[in-house]
């Protein structure tokens, strides 16, 4: 199975690749921000499986973006690759000195105080001016790549393809962490913790660096969306926004690795469009598509799939 997935990832990463030679640029800018957003939607889907539904996933998401944006602003870090640990390293600091306290809940509680985190966050990103830029963020200077400059018109193709590159790294690695001793400990706290303590399974242990590896996890797609789009601001540590990868969640699916990629991707092109031909009620169009999703594929997207395959078979 190991196997299976590093070819379906070289798979994928070979078509997506080819993709971006023949898309216009508009298309590629969405897909590589659909694609770096997933990891954070991936990120969630993690908290899932051990029973956790996290509404404050965006504070890693905007912390990892804002570290990326000091670095080169204030410290002069341009290489992308440095920005990328800078970024996920932050993200889980930040959640290393939470996690002590938050891994303590569970179910609603967790979720809210996932939440108040997040708002607490944005409210120092709001307030701080001097710092942070307050309410209008700070721009993202195009980064060098293994010491490259790029130059403007492939810029975004570059950036695609380095967004494509650290997604396929990513889905092989989750896979193998799931299918690990730990991943293993989380689907069976989910399904009942108090039998999982009592066998003498560290409980809040397995919690705890399952929400530092959704934090890095998040972080790092915080950065990618940073890098892409050259802007952060205070609404990427929003509530709305951490309540977007919830949904994404769910209208992929949890069945894959896969799944929140193809929700991720799904969501951003109907978002596009329905914001296009009805800007004033484009929200309206996503509630819609979700209601249907939940009563006609309740498993996600991702289950669509499967229950062709099942009727083939």
């Amino acid at each position: 199975m190991n196997r299976q997935i590093l070819l379906t990832s070289l798979l994928l990463l070979t078509l997506f690749g080819g993709l971006g030679l023949v898309l216009p640029e508009w298309v590629i800018f969405l897909m590589a921000l659909a694609l770096a957003k997933g990891l954070v939607v991936l990120s969630v889907v993690l908290l899932m499986r051990a029973g956790l539904v996290s509404f404050g996933q965006g504070l890693f998401y905007a912390a990892a973006a804002y570290a990326v944006g000091f670095a080169i602003n204030r410290w002069g870090i341009g290489e992308a690759t440095v920005l990328l640990a800078i970024g996920v390293m932050a993200s889980i600091a930040l959640a290393a000195l939470i996690g002590v306290v938050i891994a303590r809940y569970r179910e609603i509680f967790f979720g809210m105080l996932s939440l108040a985190f997040s708002m607490a966050f944005y409210g120092v990103l709001v307030k701080a001016y001097d710092v942070t830029g307050g309410s209008d963020g700070m721009g993202i200077a195009p980064p060098t790549i293994f010491g490259l400059v790029i130059p403007p018109e492939r810029l975004r193709l570059t950036v695609y393809y380095l967004v494509l590159i650290c997604v396929a790294i990513m889905l092989y690695l989750i896979y193998r962490y799931i299918q690990s001793p730990l991943g293993t400990l989380i689907r069976a706290i989910r399904d009942n913790e108090v039998r999982v303590a009592y066998l003498g399974g560290s409980v809040h242990r397995a919690i705890y660096l399952t929400y530092v590896l959704a934090a890095g996890l998040g972080g790092l797609g915080g950065v990618l969306v940073a890098i892409n789009v050259g802007h952060v601001d205070p609404e990427l540590a929003y509530w709305t926004t951490s309540g977007e990868f919830v949904f994404v969640a769910l209208l992929g699916g949890t069945g894959s690795v896969f799944a929140p990629l193809v929700g991720a991707i799904a969501y951003e092109l109907v978002k596009s469009y329905a914001f296009k031909f009805s800007p004033y009620t484009w929200q309206m169009t996503l509630g819609i598509l979700m209601l249907g999703i939940i009563f006609l594929l309740p498993g996600g997207l991702w289950s669509l799939g499967q229950r062709l395959r099942r009727r083939q078979v």
